[in-house]
């Protein structure tokens, strides 16, 4: 009986996972090209790509959490606690990630022409916050309450690159080399989440990362 409450609790659960990554599959080809109509280096297109996502992302994590865990969803996020630890550690992790940058493609070289008010708003400042809080923060820890960290980590980091693989194909980006890149970084996200103890971690050196990729080394 106790094993079947369980498979049951976890049901709610895959459902939302399935449910969301096929949701998906309509932004780039439905959504993304009437968005652009509204000039995609405009601040309009900016706000509502941003709100748009922070409904679809982060908001049903929020309600899954009260409505069906019946926790706060702050704490278990792990947005509370260890901030300062959170940040610390992502300092450190951007930091080496910029010597690994220079390392690879030389010293920044920014990209004006990407500078909008969506590659600083959206890809830039509220990504980490828009993507982790899914992945990291929920997924993760609902993934590994079930099978432990590290298995949990290798599903959820599929699941990244899978999100991800809608866009590649509307914009004729998907590789093999892509997608590796996205898994890596999605399994340090996870470790970086694990040893801060602190959600912040995350949402800050993704964010990061995604700025530093996009706007100073255009890779």
């Amino acid at each position: 009986m106790a094993g079947h409450t369980r498979a049951t609790a976890f049901a709610p659960f895959v459902a939302y996972v399935v449910v969301f990554h096929l949701a998906w599959i309509a932004w780039p080809f439905v959504v993304y090209p009437r968005l652009t109509t509204l000039g995609d280096a405009t601040l309009a297109y900016a706000l509502l790509n941003i709100s748009l996502r922070i409904q679809l992302w982060v908001a049903p994590v929020v309600l899954y959490l009260r409505q069906v865990d019946g926790i706060e969803p702050l704490e278990y996020l792990k947005l509370r606690h260890h901030v300062g630890r959170g940040i610390a550690v992502a300092l450190v992790v951007t930091a080496l990630n910029l010597a690994g940058s220079v390392a690879r493609f030389g010293p920044p070289h920014p990209w004006t022409q990407a500078l909008t008010w969506n590659s600083v708003l959206g890809t830039s400042f509220f990504v980490g916050f828009i993507e982790e809080i899914p992945y990291r923060g929920f997924m993760l820890q609902k993934f590994a309450e079930r099978v432990g960290f590290w298995m949990a980590t290798v599903l959820t980091s599929l699941l990244f690159v899978a999100i991800h693989v809608p866009g590649w194909i509307a914009l004729h980006m998907l590789t093999i080399d892509r997608a590796a890149s996205i898994f890596i970084f999605a399994v340090v996200m996870a470790i970086v989440f694990r040893y801060s103890r602190s959600l912040w971690a995350p949402i800050i050196a993704h964010s990061a990362n995604d700025c530093m990729s996009f706007l100073l080394f255009h890779v």
